[in-house]
């Protein structure tokens, strides 16, 4: 049985309220904010039974607004980075609002993680519902977009629909940060990753190649404490923020990632139907402020955003991201948890 629960809103700073709501079946529990669609928890189960949450979330609006690692937000209009903000179509070019090195990322400064949602129930979870109008952070065409949130057994599903009314690149992602013990850092937990390829970064992370990671520091293909990972010289002693290109197949869910890590039992094993997978460690959000007025540490928890390919408006040999009415978007992603 799934059962519902409306909390008290928060207010928001800028006027009006946030709506909160949590889902438990159970096994499973989420609570999820209008604002920006955010999984603010995610209650999960340990070896010994004993629910926690294990996600990265803060205990305001005003502390979501001030930060800017997408604590628990979606990605929208377009995950990850457009180069110099610019996209094009049919002739047509497109200024995007450019947040970072000159970079469009994550749909700009007003991105879709900071937007009022409407919200709803679903028998097994929540559904959020938005309207990104024409010229929104620069991208074209009126975008009706639709997020389900729900609890299925030991899993949490994410699936997106978008429905623009002019042809618009879109990659929508859910950027959760992972920490499955509850300690300061994910350093002894384990990480694999199905995929034998990556987007090889310029300097301002922009793909410029896409490479094998065979006989790589970037091979993941086996799994490994993100310890040793960490410690590889290709990573400069920075961590991972990398895009690995994922085998394909829009109709079906395929296996991506595994995350788990001894100290808890905690295990999540994460399938989708997206072509990449951005993989990131955390680097920086050291000082970020979250839950119970915890300054955050580097390397304190961890995303897996699938997703459309960086920059593959412009780069068509990376896919072809653009949505042309009354074509929909479709990205559904199945995060499964269980114990080692």
């Amino acid at each position: 049985m799934v059962r519902c629960t409306v909390l008290a809103p928060w207010q928001d700073p800028r006027g009006g309220e946030v709506e909160r709501v949590r889902i438990d079946n159970g096994t499973l529990a989420i609570e999820v904010l209008s604002l920006g669609a955010i999984i603010r928890k995610l209650w999960v189960p340990d070896k010994l039974g004993n629910r926690a949450n294990i996600v990265l979330g803060c205990d305001s609006v005003a502390d979501y607004l001030a930060q800017s690692a997408l604590l628990g937000g979606v990605a929208g209009r377009y995950s990850n980075r457009i180069k110099d903000g610019l996209i094009s179509y049919q002739g047509q070019q497109y200024p995007l609002d450019t947040n970072l090195q000159g970079n469009c990322l994550h749909g700009g400064t007003e991105g879709f993680h900071r937007r009022q949602w409407h919200i709803g129930l679903l028998p097994d979870g929540v559904r959020l519902t938005m309207l990104s109008p024409d010229g929104d952070m620069g991208f074209p065409g009126n975008c009706r977009v639709q997020l389900d949130y729900r609890l299925v057994h030991n899993n949490l599903f994410v699936e997106f629909t978008a429905a623009p009314d002019k042809a618009c690149p879109i990659s929508l992602t859910q950027h959760s940060y992972f920490n499955l013990d509850g300690s300061d850092s994910i350093r002894t937990h384990t990480l694999q990753v199905w995929a034998d390829k990556l987007l090889v970064p310029d300097e301002r992370k922009l793909p410029i190649d896409v490479k094998s990671v065979a006989g790589t520091d970037f091979d993941l293909q086996q799994p490994q404490q993100i310890s040793t990972i960490l410690a590889k010289p290709a990573l400069h002693g920075d961590g991972l923020d990398h895009c690995y290109q994922l085998p394909h197949a829009r109709s079906a869910l395929h296996k991506a990632a595994q995350l788990s890590t001894p100290l808890s039992g905690r295990r999540l094993t994460l399938y989708t139907n997206q072509p990449g997978m951005q993989v990131y460690t955390g680097n920086y959000i050291e000082g970020t402020m979250a839950s119970h007025g915890q300054l955050l540490k580097t390397h304190q928890a961890m995303c897996l955003e699938p997703q459309m390919l960086p920059d593959s408006p412009n780069q068509p040999q990376l896919g072809d991201p653009w949505i042309l009415p009354p074509a929909l978007y479709h990205h559904i992603s199945r995060y499964e948890f269980d114990c080692i």
